[in-house]
């Protein structure tokens, strides 16, 4: 294909292996320091086709539904960690197969397949190491919708309910309370965790901390992070840490590039519509909401002689907008805008609602040439609903 970026019809997401290298060489240097086992998350990062190059770095996996487990099993070759809110008698032994390690979220989950468990790690195949996943009840995210230690959560089992007594068989304890978060909010989540269930610490083989260890983000401390993790083990020698964090893998290695193909402008409101949507490609924009870096915007205060637009998706979604950025010269049809950083917990999360022409997805190779990874098609769209 043609290796010129500016020739390639929009809309696309862009996604640069040098980008994701530089995020698995820092990881890599995390886990190489402190001995944890650092794991990618699928719900963050699902593209299967760049996962040549996590191979490369050993990375294992964990995986929340039974997909996500099949894709660990067939693009990764290996078993995954796996956690799900709740198991079902159609796909527990599936699990078991295919998991090297499976976190139970309630008591009564554990109690209701530890039967299959038992008779799988009796057998002569692999072992399954079963965990539960507890909330140590500590909050340090803003917004609800990602907040699992909400009062009231779906999410873990509290210290008072289980009487500081592990199950029996329980070999492993899963937290999970951040979300691109620092590890200084890491900090303060393991105080709470270790004074609600550390007498139950040392009676297990492996602790997973979970996600949310934006720990590829500029300003991270990785230092501290490296220096709380050998604390906790220096403290806890004979478990092993577990991480798992979802953003770090491909925090800032893609980018959604668009042409505006219409301006329009209601009562002193400008508005550039582009050929994709907040709500069907950057969903993530609306619901927490934030305002995503556009690379071609500039800043400038209130007097600054700037053309000031709010950006619209092109589906029939009143809500399908987003605003406002600066620019140096008006917008007009046929601009190209990149919206940066749209590759973690996006390309997972896109929709085909309203038949809009989903984004191709292109992957800039270290040599400087381009792949498609994947073009969508109308039969994408119609086969989706048949």
């Amino acid at each position: 294909m043609n290796n010129d970026i500016s020739s390639l019809p929009t809309p696309f997401y862009i996604v640069y292996e040098d980008k994701i290298r530089r995020n698995l060489d820092l990881i890599d240097r995390v886990r190489r320091l402190t001995g944890a086992d650092i794991i990618m998350a699928f719900k963050a990062n699902a593209l299967w086709r760049t996962f040549d190059i996590f191979r490369e770095y050993g990375f294992k996996s964990t995986a929340s539904s039974i997909n996500e487990m099949r894709l660990g099993n067939d693009e990764l070759g290996h078993r995954v960690h796996a956690y799900c809110p709740a198991y079902t008698p159609a796909t527990i032994k599936e699990y078991i197969a295919g998991s090297s390690h499976i976190t139970f979220n309630s008591v009564d989950q554990y109690l209701r397949y530890r039967k299959d468990i038992d008779e799988h790690n009796a057998g002569d195949g692999h072992h399954v190491s079963p965990g539960l996943r507890v909330n140590p009840q500590c909050s340090v995210i803003e917004t609800d919708i990602y907040n699992p230690a909400l009062p009231g959560s779906r999410f873990g089992v509290t210290a008072d309910m289980l009487g500081g007594k592990l199950p029996e068989g329980i070999e492993g304890l899963h937290f999970h309370q951040l979300c691109e978060s620092s590890s200084y909010d890491l900090a303060k989540v393991l105080e709470a965790f270790e004074q609600q269930f550390g007498a139950m610490i040392d009676k297990t083989k492996w602790v997973n901390m979970g996600g949310g260890h934006l720990m590829t983000r500029e300003g991270y401390d990785v230092d501290h992070l490296i220096s709380l993790l050998n604390d906790f083990k220096a403290r806890h020698p004979h478990v092993q840490v577990i991480l798992e964090p979802g953003s770090a893998f491909t925090w800032r290695t893609g980018d959604l590039i668009t042409s505006v193909v219409d301006v329009v402008e209601n009562q002193g409101v400008r508005t550039a519509i582009i050929d994709a949507s907040f709500a069907c490609h950057m969903p993530d924009t609306l619901e927490m909401p934030y305002k995503p870096i556009v690379t071609e915007s500039v800043d400038g205060d209130e007097d600054a002689a700037l053309y000031t637009y709010r950006l619209g998706g092109n589906s029939c979604l009143s809500g399908d907008y987003v605003g406002d950025w600066k620019f140096a010269a008006p917008l007009k049809a046929g601009d190209r805008l990149t919206l940066e950083d749209m590759n973690h917990y996006t390309t997972v999360k896109t929709t085909m609602f309203n038949g809009l022409q989903h984004p191709d997805i292109v992957l800039a190779r270290h040599d400087g040439s381009l792949e498609y990874l994947r073009r969508f098609t109308y039969e994408d769209y119609r086969n989706r609903m048949c």
